[in-house]
């Protein structure tokens, strides 16, 4: 009867060991958790912050600023405007002393 007696002492002393060993491991995840999300929630304020400072970059007024100031460049107006056109040679018909020409891309 002792025999049964320390073993279910010992069954009993091993089952709250492990009951308090899974508290502590829930404790633990638990604050993991929170820290991961308190992250979370500071790298989206963060990443707003972010976007509402790219919009504010990429005013068109704020880019027609930089490219005067920092790139000299000016509006287009006829009198400065260039058109360029591109004449195709019309093909020569293939002869033995004209041979057909093959284009490189």
């Amino acid at each position: 009867m002792i025999r049964l007696n320390l073993v279910l002492l010992a069954a009993v002393i091993a089952s709250a060991f492990y009951l308090v060993h899974t508290q502590y491991e829930s404790r633990r995840l638990y604050t993991a958790l929170d820290r991961a999300q308190a992250q979370s929630r500071k790298l989206d304020a963060e990443h707003e912050q972010l976007q509402v400072q790219k919009r504010a970059q990429a005013t068109p007024a704020r880019v027609q600023m930089l490219a005067s100031r920092q790139l000299q460049m000016r509006p287009v107006t006829p009198g400065i405007t260039q058109y360029v056109t591109v004449f195709e040679a019309q093909p020569q018909p293939a002869t033995p002393s004209n041979p057909p020409q093959r284009r490189t891309p």
